[in-house]
C-alpha cells in the first residue's frame, strides 16, 4: 500500500492540471484536496500507479466543475479573464510544475475547448501523460483520446501567435510600452501594437472596465493613452513574472490595481490580457 506521505509529492503536479483547467487558484487548490479526500477513501491496495491514478481523479473533478462553470461564466459581467498567479513566488516544486506553457495567452485559447479537449491537451501536451492515463480521466478509448488531442491541438496552434520570443525580448518590448505611455507617445505605442491587436480586460463588474474586447492598435492605443492621462499620476507600473511571463503590475497606494499580460508576436504585441477583478487580484498582493 502506498503512504500518503509518498503520493504528497503530486500535490504540485494536480494543482497544476487543476489551474490550467480552470483558471482559478482556490478552486484548484479545493480540487486537489478532494482528490486526496477521494484518496484516503479508495481500495489503495488495489491501485496500480498512484500518480495516474490522482491525474484522473483530478482531471475528471476539474471536467465536471468546468461544465457547471459555464453558465457562471455565460453570465459573468463582462469578458472572463484567468486569475494571474505569481509563479516566481511559489515553492520549488510548484514552481516547477509551473513553468510549462502558463501563460495568459494560452490560458485564453484554452477557454474555447470543450472541457474533455482541454484535458486531454495538457495532460498530453503540457504534462506528457500517456494515452491510457488520459484515457481514464476523461472517459473515452484511448483512440478517441488521441483524436481529440490532435483536434486540439489544430485548434490551439491555428491560433497562437506565430513567432513567439525570448523572456528577455518581451520584457524589453513591454519596457518600451510603459516608456511611450509615460511619455504619451501614440506614435511610439503604435510602432509596437500589431495593427489587428486585441485588448480584453476583467473587472468582473466590481471596478470599470471595458465590456467588449477592444480590436485595432489605433484603438487600444487610444484608450490606453486616455486611461494613462486620466489615472496614471495615481498608479506605478513595474515589471515583475506573472503566469511565467514578464507583465506589467500596477499598483495604487501600495495595493494591485491591475495585472497586464500580453501576447507578443515577433516585434509587435498582438494581444493585452488586464486583470482587474479585486478578487482575482487578492492572492497576488501577497506576494509581488
Amino acid at each position: 500500500m502506498t503512504d500518503t506521505l509518498d503520493v504528497e509529492r503530486y500535490r504540485p503536479r494536480l494543482f497544476g492540471i487543476a489551474y490550467r483547467m480552470l483558471g482559478d487558484v482556490a478552486e484548484a487548490q479545493d480540487l486537489v484536496q478532494e482528490t486526496f479526500l477521494r484518496w484516503h477513501q479508495a481500495d489503495r491496495g488495489s491501485v496500480a500507479a498512484p500518480e495516474g491514478w490522482l491525474v484522473a481523479v483530478v482531471s475528471r473533478l476539474a471536467i465536471d466543475r468546468l461544465r457547471r462553470a459555464a453558465t457562471e461564466r455565460a453570465a459573468y459581467h463582462g469578458p472572463w479573464l484567468p486569475e494571474p498567479i505569481a509563479t516566481d513566488a511559489a515553492a520549488p516544486d510548484y514552481r516547477a510544475e509551473l513553468a510549462s506553457d502558463l501563460s495568459m495567452a494560452l490560458l485564453v485559447l484554452l477557454e474555447r475547448l470543450g472541457p474533455e479537449e482541454r484535458a486531454a491537451f495538457l495532460l498530453r501536451d503540457v504534462f506528457d501523460a500517456d494515452y491510457e492515463t488520459i484515457a481514464q480521466a476523461v472517459g473515452r478509448s484511448a483512440p478517441a483520446v488521441r483524436q481529440m488531442v490532435h483536434r486540439a491541438r489544430e485548434r490551439v496552434r491555428s491560433d497562437r501567435v506565430r513567432h513567439a520570443v525570448s523572456a528577455e525580448t518581451h520584457e524589453r518590448l513591454l519596457g518600451r510600452f510603459l516608456d511611450a505611455l509615460a511619455a504619451d507617445d501614440e506614435t511610439g505605442l503604435l510602432a509596437i501594437l500589431a495593427p489587428d491587436a486585441t485588448f480584453t480586460s476583467d473587472g468582473g463588474g466590481r471596478v470599470p472596465a471595458a465590456r467588449k474586447e477592444l480590436f485595432g492598435g489605433p484603438r487600444i492605443a487610444r484608450a490606453l493613452l486616455a486611461i494613462e492621462r486620466k489615472y496614471g499620476p495615481r498608479e506605478t507600473h513595474a515589471l515583475r513574472t506573472v503566469n511565467g511571463e514578464p507583465a506589467i503590475v500596477t499598483t495604487v497606494n501600495g495595493q494591485i490595481a491591475y495585472v497586464t499580460s500580453v501576447a507578443i508576436d515577433g516585434d509587435r504585441i498582438a494581444a493585452f490580457y488586464r486583470v482587474l477583478n479585486p478578487e482575482k487580484l487578492s492572492a497576488l498582493n501577497g506576494e509581488l
